[in-house]
């Protein structure tokens, strides 16, 4: 199956009928489909960390959607998932991932498991691996979905994500994969010195900047990476906004 000369969208659209009519098996396609994602949606944006691309060749993306949209888990976009939720498109996990440069022996901490899949994504550069969901039914289903990929690295934790996991502080890095109109002061706290905090910060309602923060002498050093648009933070962050609307219009 020659797949390095057709266009994304056409080669996406044949899916389906590729399944059908294909003498492969369903994960020799996927794994083919993986690698023209890799090479098409991620390699030739700005990821050029090797170890992303390679990981993200093999993590099975389609294991972590609804059964019907397995035909667009390698499409350049969000898909959703239950209780309202998304899980990112492969550009965005990889961007993150790329930019906590993480290593061996690293403990990270993800906030908003989702899916799974983007704990799933970071196993592969350390076997210290930390996830907390808020929603308690997405808590359980991820980890029930990582335990049977086999990813037992990841520990899932049923939780609201602002107030961090502190009985395994510090992490070397923290992502979260949901957005929040300011930086959760807990997570700051719970940041190793030099560790790398990954987090799209703005509007709730309407796009954000993802924003890494680097912690040097205790303080946050921003950089701004990209705008983007992911669900709002819940729990703890989103009554603060409730409370910083309520004093808004007091004023």
């Amino acid at each position: 199956m020659k797949i390095s000369n057709t266009p994304a969208f056409l080669f996406l659209f044949l899916i389906p009928f590729i399944f059908l009519f294909s003498k492969e098996t369903q994960e020799e396609t996927y794994a083919k489909v993986r690698k023209y994602m890799v090479a098409n949606q991620l390699a030739s944006r700005d990821i050029s960390d090797g170890k992303v691309l390679e990981v993200m060749e093999k993590v099975p993306r389609h294991l972590f959607v609804k059964p019907n949209y397995r035909s667009l888990a390698y499409a350049d976009r969000p898909l959703p998932i239950d209780e309202g939720q998304t899980i990112s498109q492969p550009y965005i996990v990889a961007l993150m991932t790329q930019h906590l440069r993480l290593k061996p022996g690293d403990r990270v901490l993800e906030i908003g498991t989702g899916s799974g899949y983007q704990a799933a994504v970071l196993t592969y550069f350390t076997d210290e691996v930390y996830s907390i969901e808020i929603r308690e039914n997405l808590a359980k289903k991820a980890s029930e979905t990582l335990r049977h990929l086999n990813y037992d690295q990841v520990q899932v934790k049923w939780a609201d994500g602002y107030f961090g996991w502190e009985k395994f502080a510090p992490f070397d890095a923290i992502i979260v994969t949901c957005a929040a109109n300011h930086i959760p002061p807990p997570l700051l706290e719970q940041l190793k010195e030099g560790g790398r905090l990954i987090i799209p910060v703005g509007s709730t309602l309407y796009y954000q900047t993802l924003t890494l923060i680097t912690k040097i002498n205790g303080k946050p050093n921003v950089q701004h990476i990209s705008g983007v648009t992911f669900v709002p933070m819940t729990g703890k962050a989103q009554e603060k906004r409730r409370d910083q609307i309520a004093d808004g219009c007091q004023h």
